[in-house]
């Protein structure tokens, strides 16, 4: 789906098709870039929407099971994979890093570790939630961008190709309405195709970020919740 190209192409518009034959090469050439710009930014739109519910969906199931266990490590132990699942990486280098501080020579487990051994788990598990966050993260900086910068180029177009038109008004030494009216409508659909990819840019950004920063807050709270969880079964009370 992409609202700049279906409105430039609607072939029904004749005022667009219109304007669109008026405008100059430059003109052509940013919206063109805009409509680039505009693909890019709905299939992360779509792709990162994607990913952050079916993460959450994971993340709900990982939290149920989690809770209905009765040791820390018990998921863990039974080998178990969730692909895609945030919590569950978080909940896997915690274990991992905590069952290679539990492990002895003759592969049996000893009952605790010591103190510095749990600070070492506690900022495996913190890399894990950063690593995360960064990999949902991953890609919304082309929305800001599209945001930011969709505008300005729209405007760039717009004031270039109302430069030209008054170029053209004054090396020609007519300056009536049908000499300019063209040129200037011609330089605003710049403008126009900078706000069709600014806007949905950023409602979809803004909720993006809200996702992210609640799925963020999740990580650290079962982080948290986890590392309780090891301190309390295998910490030594020194």
């Amino acid at each position: 789906m992409n609202l700049p190209l279906y409105i430039l192409a609607a072939g029904t518009n004749s005022q667009i098709t219109y304007i669109w034959e008026k405008a100059t090469i430059e003109a052509k050439v940013i919206i063109v870039f805009l409509v680039i710009f505009s693909m890019f930014a709905w299939s992360i739109m779509v792709s990162k929407s994607l990913q952050m519910r079916r993460a959450r969906r994971l993340n709900d199931l990982f939290m149920s099971e989690f809770r209905a266990q009765k040791a820390v490590l018990d998921i863990h132990d039974r080998r178990v994979q969730v692909e895609g699942c945030p919590l569950f990486i978080v909940y896997q280098e915690g274990c991992m890093e905590t069952d290679a501080r539990l492990k002895q020579p003759d592969g049996s487990r000893k009952k605790h570790v010591s103190l510095k051994s749990m600070e070492h788990i506690k900022r495996t598990m913190e890399s894990a939630v950063a690593r995360e966050a960064l990999a949902l993260e991953s890609g919304i900086i082309l929305l800001a961008l599209a945001v930011s910068g969709a505008p300005f180029l729209g405007l760039l177009g717009t004031v270039w190709g109302v430069m030209d038109t008054f170029a053209g008004v004054a090396q020609a030494g007519r300056a009536d309405l049908a000499a300019m009216a063209p040129g200037v409508a011609a330089a605003l659909i710049t403008t126009v195709a900078g706000l069709l990819v600014a806007i949905p840019s950023m409602f979809g950004y803004n909720w993006l970020v809200h996702n992210l920063r609640v799925q963020t807050v999740e990580l650290d709270n079962f982080a948290q919740e986890l590392a309780s969880k090891l301190e309390t079964e295998f910490l030594k009370d020194d």
